[in-house]
């Protein structure tokens, strides 16, 4: 099952940097309190932490999609993009997976869940082998 996709991982990178960055990256980080209502998060009044912890958030995201873009194009570093993707993926479901067990997030980041555990099956089937 791992990397039986792999001619396509490129392509696969390509894709995943596009939708990732206009879904998560870039609404992060110009308007992450209108990103987090529109998840159904509750907005408290004082929204500057909130401001500024959404902007580095998405300023992270931007990095991996940074990496994700060079990965698509550069085949000598397509196979750390993916390493660096598990780890991401990963760690991001663990984070939701640990939310929605507390019971401190709105229903759209449990289902969340779902996209972390699709993102990392996929990450493996596309893994470039070589």
């Amino acid at each position: 099952m791992i990397g039986i996709y792999a001619a396509h991982a490129q392509s696969f990178l390509l894709v995943l940097g596009i939708i990732t960055t206009l879904a998560f990256a870039l609404p992060l980080f110009f308007a992450p309190l209108k990103w987090a209502r529109l998840m159904l998060f509750k907005v408290p009044e004082d929204t500057d932490l909130n401001v500024y912890f959404g902007r580095c958030l998405g300023a992270f995201i931007l990095v991996v999609e940074m990496m994700i873009f060079r990965g698509a194009f550069d085949p000598a570093i397509t196979r750390i993009t993916f390493d660096i993707l598990f780890a991401v993926f990963g760690i991001m479901l663990v984070v939701h997976l640990y939310g929605w067990l507390k019971e401190i997030q709105p229903v759209t980041e449990n289902l969340e869940n779902i996209m972390w555990a699709v993102l990392l099956v996929l990450a493996a089937l596309f893994y470039p082998l070589t």
